[in-house]
């Protein structure tokens, strides 16, 4: 699997997913939490605090004894991991020289203190102020990561990307959002996305801002924007809402939705196909900085894997959500 592609899949490690480090050695510096968060490191020029100089992300003090430093983290979603990227970004003179990945599966509750750790990653060497992308073949579904730097230092970012694992069986019956992040749904490919990232419209919660969500550039040509999204399990969609929450003066004048099941192909193809499959939700009107519910003018088209969302011509939504029940 190339860094690309796994990079296209859900960072299981996002803040936002509710993602926690319940545990760690050592963050004098700065706290692990930080590490966790979405946006991209920031350096801080000439900002210092009680302990010393402000850095964005996880900073251990300089270690005097034996051992090496590590955080315990909760990811907010189980799942199975296909890569991860060690980012160092601002960290030049304070990074560790290597690390390393363990994982744990524990759906009920915490790891105790004995409990089995799987080495997904074997210590890896690390630059100063660098992404290291490695990507990781196991199928195995895990609740949760140790993350081991030696012997100390600082990591502005920890990425652990996958997808979520949930047990479909015993949703069969339930009306559930097919397309949310932390149900397995991914933003596959968009046409634009220059004020605000594809994936944010998948993520739990309504938006904090407008760039919680995805914006296009104003356009200037004909034409229209738009995202596709594959759903985390086959299903049949009865309800969908669009959010534009904190898009006022650059909501799109309405949208529409194209869908289908799709069996294979590559993302790229899935791409180009997306214009001709059939029309689950016709042109409806948006208006700003609100929740729009459809259901009624939904078409019935049966069981479906992918959808393609227009916005016509351009703009910003907050969230979109998919309710249906699984099919096989």
């Amino acid at each position: 699997m190339s860094n690309m592609t796994f990079e296209k899949y859900l960072n299981l490690a996002d803040a936002r997913l509710g993602t926690k480090a319940l545990f760690v050695t050592d963050d004098w510096f700065a706290a692990v939490d930080r590490m966790l968060q979405p946006e991209p490191p920031v350096w801080k020029e000439g900002v210092f605090d009680d302990n010393g100089k402000w850095m964005d992300g996880w900073e251990s003090r300089r270690k005097r004894f034996e051992g090496y430093d590590y955080t315990i983290i909760r990811l907010g979603v189980p799942g199975v991991i296909s890569g991860v990227d060690i980012d160092t970004s601002f960290f030049t003179g304070n990074f560790p020289p290597s690390a390393s990945l363990e994982a744990c599966y524990c759906p009920e509750g915490d790891p105790a203190d004995d409990a089995e750790w799987t080495e997904l990653l074997s210590a890896v060497s690390l630059k100063g102020d660098s992404h290291h992308l490695h990507a990781i073949d196991d199928q195995r579904p895990w609740t949760h990561i140790r993350f081991n730097i030696y012997p100390d230092g600082g990591v502005a970012r920890l990425r652990v990307y996958g997808t979520p694992y949930l047990d479909w069986k015993h949703l069969a019956d339930e009306e559930i959002d097919l397309a949310a992040a932390l149900n397995g749904g991914r933003a596959l490919a968009c046409n634009d996305e220059h004020f605000g990232k594809m994936g944010n419209i998948l993520n739990p919660g309504r938006g904090i801002n407008m760039g919680d969500g995805w914006e296009t550039a104003r356009r200037r040509t004909p034409g229209n924007d738009w995202v596709i999204v594959a759903l985390g399990h086959p299903g049949e969609i009865n309800r969908v809402v669009v959010d534009t929450l904190h898009f006022k003066g650059n909501y799109p004048d309405s949208c529409s939705i194209q869908a289908a099941y799709v069996k294979g192909g590559t993302d790229e193809q899935i791409e180009t196909q997306s214009l001709f499959w059939k029309e689950l939700l016709p042109a409806q009107k948006l208006e700003m900085h609100q929740e729009h519910e459809f259901s009624g003018e939904l078409n019935a088209i049966g069981p479906i894997t992918h959808v393609r969302l227009n916005i016509f011509p351009d703009g910003g939504i907050s969230r979109l959500r998919l309710f249906g029940k699984v099919t096989d």
